[in-house]
C-alpha cells in the first residue's frame, strides 16, 4: 500500500495538463520554465505577490499554503503537484493528495523537515551518519557524552543556510548555545548535537526517482560552502574517485526507496578524512525537492534537475543524464550586488563576455546581503578551462577567490 499522504500511481499526463507548485521561490520558478518547455500549463500557490515562480507561472495563487480555497482549486484544476521548499506544511500536501496527484508524498516531506527523524531514517537504511545525541529538555545536557564535543549544536526543524545552529568547544559552550537557539520558545525547542568531524569536503547527489522506482542521477557534485551558504559547485567527470562516487549514489539510492520517494531528491554528504590517507564519507541531510547544487544541469547535461522533477510528476520516462561539459556554478547572493556599492547591478556585459558563462537571474528586486538573487554557470571543455573562466568571474564579482578542498582528494 503507498505510503499515508500518498497520492496513486496514474498513467502518463499529456502535455497541456496543468501542473502545481507550492511555492514561490527560484526553485519553483526554474521548474515553471521546465515545465512550459514540455508543454504543461502551471499554477503556483505562494502568499507573496511577487514570488518570483508567480511571475512566470500561467496563474499565481496568491493565498497561504493552509488556505482551503486555494487548496481546493490547486488540487482540482493540476493533475500533479509538487513542492519547492521542505518547510511547507505537510498538511497542506496530504489535503492536496485527496484530489491530485502529490509527489513527493506528505510523509517523506515530513521526514526532511525534522533532523532526528532524518538521521532515524538514515541509519534505518543502513547509511553511515555523524555520531550524535537528540536533546529535548536543558536535563539532557549534563548527560551529554565527552566524545560528542567539540560538536554542532542544531534546531531539528526550520534551520537551513546556516541558521539554527551553533559550532560549540566545550559544555559552557554548549549551555550557552542551547540558551540561544531556546530564544523566546515557552516551550523547549529540540536540538541535535552532532559530532564535529575532520572535514576535507562535501558532496551531493541529486537524484530522481518515480513510481516504479527507477532512477536517474545527476554526476556526483563537489560542493563548497561559505557562512553555511553554497558558494559554488564543480562537476566534471573523475572529479570524484569512482569507488565514492559509487558509494554516494547507492546510499542515495537507499534513502529514496526507504521513503518510497517519487520526484527530486537532493542527499548532502560530508567526505572526512580517514587513515593511510583515505576518505570516508557520511550523510548529513536530504532536500525535498532540486537544489542549488544541481543548477549547473541547466547547461551542463542533457536533462536538467528541473525537467527530472516535471518527469516525475506526469510520469514521463527517466533515462541516465549525460554531462556533456565539465562546470561550475556559482550561487550570486546580494553581496555581489553590494560590492559595486549602492546595491548597484554588477557589470554582466563584462561576465557574460567570458566564454562558457550563462546567467541565470531569479526576478527579485531587491539584492540584500546572504539573499539568492540568481547564479551562474560555467561551462568549458576541460576542468582547468572551468576553473580559470571560474576565477575570472570570481574577480569581476568582487568575490573571495575559490577554494576547493577536494582538489586534494586521494584519486
Amino acid at each position: 500500500a503507498a505510503p499515508r499522504g500518498m497520492s496513486k500511481p496514474t498513467p502518463g499526463i499529456a502535455p497541456g495538463a496543468w501542473l502545481g507548485m507550492l511555492g514561490g521561490g527560484q526553485l519553483g520558478r526554474m521548474w515553471v520554465h521546465a515545465a512550459q518547455s514540455l508543454g504543461y500549463r502551471c499554477m503556483v500557490l505562494d502568499p507573496d505577490p511577487l514570488s518570483p515562480a508567480g511571475a512566470a507561472a500561467d496563474r499565481h495563487l496568491q493565498a497561504d499554503y493552509l488556505d482551503t480555497t486555494a487548496l481546493q482549486t490547486l488540487g482540482e484544476t493540476c493533475a500533479a503537484v509538487s513542492t519547492e521548499f521542505e518547510n511547507v506544511p505537510a498538511q497542506a500536501l496530504r489535503t492536496l493528495a485527496q484530489c491530485s496527484r502529490v509527489t513527493p508524498n506528505a510523509d517523506a516531506v515530513s521526514i526532511a523537515q525534522d533532523r532526528a527523524r532524518e538521521k532515524a531514517h538514515f541509519q534505518a537504511c543502513g547509511v553511515p551518519v555523524a555520531p550524535h545525541r537528540v536533546i529535548e529538555h536543558a536535563d539532557q545536557l549534563a548527560h551529554i557524552p565527552d566524545d560528542l564535543l567539540p560538536g554542532i549544536l542544531k534546531t531539528t526543524r526550520l534551520g537551513y543556510d546556516g541558521k539554527g545552529q551553533v559550532r560549540v568547544q566545550d559544555r559552557p559552550e554548549l549551555l550557552a548555545a542551547w540558551t540561544q537557539l531556546q530564544g523566546s520558545s515557552a516551550t523547549p525547542v529540540t536540538c541535535i548535537l552532532e559530532q564535529r568531524l575532520p572535514l576535507i569536503g562535501e558532496c551531493s547527489v541529486v537524484l530522481a526517482r518515480n513510481d516504479e522506482g527507477h532512477h536517474a542521477h545527476l554526476p556526483v557534485q563537489c560542493n563548497v560552502h561559505r557562512d553555511g551558504i553554497l558558494a559554488l559547485t564543480e562537476v566534471a567527470d573523475g572529479l570524484v574517485p569512482p569507488a565514492l562516487q559509487s558509494a554516494l549514489v547507492q546510499a542515495a539510492v537507499a534513502i529514496a526507496e526507504g521513503l518510497h520517494y517519487v520526484g527530486v531528491l537532493c542527499v548532502e554528504f560530508f567526505i572526512v578524512s580517514a587513515p593511510a590517507g583515505q576518505v570516508s564519507w557520511v550523510v548529513n541531510e536530504i532536500a525535498p525537492r532540486p537544489h542549488n547544487s544541481g543548477h549547473h544541469s541547466m547547461d551542463s547535461c542533457d536533462v536538467s534537475q528541473f525537467e527530472l522533477q516535471a518527469r516525475c510528476m506526469v510520469g514521463l520516462p527517466l533515462r541516465p543524464v549525460r554531462l556533456h561539459s565539465p562546470a561550475a556554478m556559482i550561487n550570486l547572493l546580494g553581496d555581489a550586488w553590494q560590492a559595486q556599492g549602492a546595491s548597484r547591478e554588477p557589470d554582466w556585459g563584462a561576465v557574460l563576455s567570458i566564454p562558457g558563462t550563462r546567467l541565470h537571474l531569479y526576478g527579485k528586486a531587491q539584492a540584500r546581503v546572504g539573499r539568492k538573487m540568481g547564479h551562474l554557470n560555467i561551462t568549458g571543455v576541460s576542468l582547468e578551462e572551468v576553473r580559470a573562466r571560474r576565477d575570472q568571474v570570481a574577480r569581476l564579482l568582487g568575490l573571495a577567490p575559490f577554494a576547493c578542498p577536494h582538489e586534494k582528494w586521494p584519486t
